[in-house]
């Protein structure tokens, strides 16, 4: 695969991962509700590689090989229900965390079928979900010089799609691929996204999960 499209891709979470997607070489397009906003978060993106980011609206990035959903989590299901003729047959990578906040702490909530991965797989039984993103500070993705040096944390039913994520995930600066399992540790994995989150509000930081004791 040579090109990547981003559901909702003009917010932080998924400017970083275009911007690091672009510079191990894909073709990214930033999808949106709005295509001029799109195309204009993409003009100032600035990747260093081969690869390229340029703005469409949700429709237009969907047509890439493989999409990543970087909507927020409640306008997610409806985002590629409507997009299901088009992403049928392909690999969707869900980033998607269900969450509010109260007070300074983020917590998450629970959808009908556990995960959101579950809600978009049940809602795209035609295309292999996989479940990758979850736990970066979307700060340090999008600045190429904040010498990251995270683990991706996978997960999907589909084990020949977890090693094709895990691949793309391993081009891209400062990330590591761990392949966790199946789509039953979705519910697990997206709710510790607001441990992490609320830590960093905690103490001021932008951590990360680097698991110790894996050879990469």
């Amino acid at each position: 695969m040579s090109s990547v499209g981003i559901l909702g891709g003009t917010g932080p979470a998924g400017q970083g991962v275009a911007i690091r997607l672009a510079s191990a070489g894909y073709d990214v397009v930033l999808g949106s509700r709005d295509a001029n906003r799109a195309v204009t978060v993409a003009a100032e993106l600035a990747p260093r590689g081969a690869g390229t980011v340029t703005g469409a609206d949700n429709e237009g990035a969907a047509q890439c090989d493989l999409v990543v959903v970087a909507t927020p989590w409640d306008s997610a299901v409806a985002t590629v229900s409507a997009l299901k003729n088009v992403l049928d047959g392909k690999i969707v990578i869900s980033m998607v965390n269900a969450l509010t906040r109260e007070g300074r702490e983020l917590v998450p909530l629970y959808p009908p079928r556990g995960s959101m991965a579950a809600q978009i797989a049940h809602a795209l039984p035609s295309a292999t979900v996989v479940g990758a993103f979850h736990h970066l500070p979307a700060s340090e993705m999008v600045n190429l010089d904040s010498e990251l040096d995270a683990d991706v944390v996978i997960f999907g039913d589909d084990a020949e799609a977890r090693e094709s994520v895990a691949h793309l995930v391993e081009a891209m600066p400062g990330l590591h691929a761990v392949v966790a399992g199946t789509m039953s540790l979705a519910s697990a994995i997206e709710a510790f996204t607001a441990v992490c989150i609320s830590i960093n509000i905690r103490h001021k930081a932008h951590s990360y999960v680097k698991l110790a004791g894996l050879s990469h």
